[in-house]
């Protein structure tokens, strides 16, 4: 337990993911991190300013190795180190290793490097500071998700699942982003969960690199499938003579506004061919695709699937630490990029989020059309504070705009009009004192 005086004032931020090869070098929310330094450079508070984990995106470099990578955060960011320095000479700065920059663990030269800024690497998986009467549990979260677990803590050769998806996919994302027609591949490291990669990867492809005369020509076509396969249905009892009614009059309607009309039966009967078709063969499909899911889950291939649980692992390690530590009530972590606050046996369980962009799904409405991924940033830092009622936890919001009018296109905006995510973060909670006791 860390003794520090009861007035101490705690800032956390994690998951900043700054460095990695070629395009993941850029800092989108440069400015407002080093905004937020200043202010703490300036503040008269008794503070110290927590970097809970994934700082770097150590796991990113494939290019250089070891102290190396530091040196070359320290050539590609100097203005971001030198007001380490500064802010470092007014509040305390303590830096937890995460999954993505564990090697701060690995190796003690960069305890020394960054000490040379003011920040303080503390090389332990978890740390806590008192807060009053209390007392905080810090930890980036990553021990308690499997495919990014570092069972060997410090072992530089520790390489977890995520590992190998961070150096073989994200890093060689960073390589090749700037071949797309919009540097979008960049952004692969904001994908979450894992499993939406492709969905992802096909959705920026048809909005982004397919040939606009295709994707155009698709879009009436798409937008209008559900309405076909009620169509193609009808069509169906038609061509057999149970039903011919609503055909008939469909025809008969479209009729009376002459070319018009033609053209829009036409492009019905198009879509409805090829409906019709795609119904003929997704059906047998579809029970096809399901026996198969069902066999493989009986035999439980996929029981490593890179889906993990974001809530009940976290849940548990916070009550574990409750129970064993009767102190602790406010059990901090991040990684998972969700800002979150929740009450566990009495206590907190808060998590940070994350300062790179956040890409929010958007399903069509109707038709086929691929989802949208609205893109958007949710900069926080959370304060925790002893105050006369016990231990108060708030999030503040660090102000960026909404990248979405320069990264969508104007199909994706129309699509999304209504639809833009929720940016509220978490309402302000206190521990109350007498909690401690429970």
């Amino acid at each position: 337990m860390s003794d520090v005086a009861d007035g101490r004032v705690y800032y956390v931020i994690s998951d900043l993911h700054i460095g990695g090869d070629e395009q993941l070098e850029e800092i989108e929310f440069r400015e407002e991190l080093l905004g937020f330094l200043r202010r703490l450079e300036d503040t008269d508070e008794n503070a110290e300013l927590v970097i809970n984990g994934d700082a770097f995106g150590l796991w990113e470099f494939t290019t250089v190795d070891r102290i190396e990578k530091f040196d070359t955060l320290e050539e590609t960011y100097p203005t971001l180190f030198e007001q380490f320095r500064r802010t470092g000479t007014n509040v305390q700065i303590t830096l937890i290793p995460g999954n993505h920059d564990h090697e701060l663990a690995a190796y003690d030269e960069y305890v020394e490097r960054f000490g040379e800024y003011n920040v303080d690497l503390v090389q332990d998986e978890s740390i806590s500071r008192r807060v009053g009467t209390q007392a905080i549990h810090f930890e980036h979260g990553h021990q308690q998700d499997p495919n990014n677990q570092i069972d060997d803590w410090g072992n530089p050769h520790a390489t977890p699942l995520g590992y190998f998806y961070n150096t073989l996919i994200t890093s060689r994302a960073g390589q090749l982003s700037d071949r797309g027609k919009y540097n979008w591949l960049r952004d692969v490291q904001t994908v979450t969960p894992t499993e939406r990669m492709p969905i992802w990867l096909f959705s920026k492809y048809f909005y982004r690199e397919m040939n606009p005369l295709i994707r155009y020509s698709l879009v009436p076509f798409l937008l209008l499938f559900n309405v076909s396969a009620v169509l193609a249905v009808l069509a169906a009892l038609d061509l057999t003579g149970v039903w011919s009614m609503p055909v008939t009059q469909a025809s008969e309607f479209l009729g009376q506004f002459g070319w018009t009309g033609t053209a829009i039966w036409s492009l019905f009967v198009v879509n409805v061919a090829v409906t019709g078709l795609l119904l003929l063969v997704g059906v047998p499909l579809y029970f096809l695709r399901r026996d198969v899911r069902k066999t493989i889950s009986r035999f439980g291939v996929f029981e490593t699937a890179l889906t993990v649980d974001t809530e009940t692992p976290y849940e548990e390690a916070a009550r574990e630490v409750f129970a064993e530590q009767p102190e602790t009530t406010v059990f901090c972590y991040g990684h998972t990029h969700r800002p979150s606050i929740r009450e566990v046996d009495g206590g907190l369980l808060v998590n940070t989020g994350t300062w790179l962009k956040r890409l929010h799904r958007r399903d069509g409405i109707i038709g086929l059309l691929p989802p949208v991924f609205y893109p958007s940033y949710q900069l926080t830092a959370v304060r925790i504070a002893s105050e006369s009622e016990g231990v108060s936890v708030e999030y503040q919001t660090i102000t960026k705009p909404s990248p979405a009018a320069e990264e969508l296109t104007l199909t994706e905006r129309l699509l999304t009009i209504g639809r833009e995510p929720d940016f509220a973060v978490p309402d302000r909670h206190v521990v109350e004192t007498e909690t401690q006791e429970r």
